[in-house]
């Protein structure tokens, strides 16, 4: 199968049915995202054990892309610590920016790297990346929305 192939399909597949959508009770962590270039929202609430995430949800109204991001970022992130989920950030926030990243280590997550074909569309696939960081550093201006503008 080739990569075009694949970024389609897990695409396709994680819009039509997206893991790990809806409500949380009891978040210990929120954050809120917005793309004002299409008009994705976001909503990413965590449930941590410690230092773990427990548990990730995400509500919300985005494009296929956005939407499909967040399901995969969500399974992603689940049972990771804090350090381990901003790690995949880093390596996610490469291969969405950077051409000579390849994502072979990332599993599931290497189709995102289709993205880069679409310049405009790199901000619906960071959005829930972006809101998670803000998620898991709520004192850097707690409250705040984060926004791809």
């Amino acid at each position: 199968m080739e990569l075009n192939d694949l970024y389609r399909d897990v695409i396709l597949d994680h819009n039509r049915n997206p893991r790990n959508f809806g409500p949380l009770q009891n978040a210990d962590a929120q954050a809120e995202g917005f793309n004002p270039l299409c008009g994705d929202r976001l909503t990413l609430r965590l449930k941590l054990d410690g230092d773990t995430i427990a548990d990730v949800r995400f509500e919300g109204d985005g494009c296929a892309i956005s939407t499909a991001s967040a399901s995969l970022m969500t399974e992603a992130v689940k049972g990771k610590t804090r350090a381990e989920a901003l790690d995949v950030f880093e390596r996610v926030h490469r291969l969405l920016t950077a051409d000579d990243a390849s994502g072979a280590d990332l599993g599931k997550l290497a189709a995102l790297s289709g993205v880069r074909e679409y310049p405009a569309r790199v901000k619906c696939a960071s959005l829930c990346w972006h809101t998670l960081t803000k998620a898991l550093s709520p004192a850097d201006g707690a409250g705040a929305a984060v926004s791809t503008e």
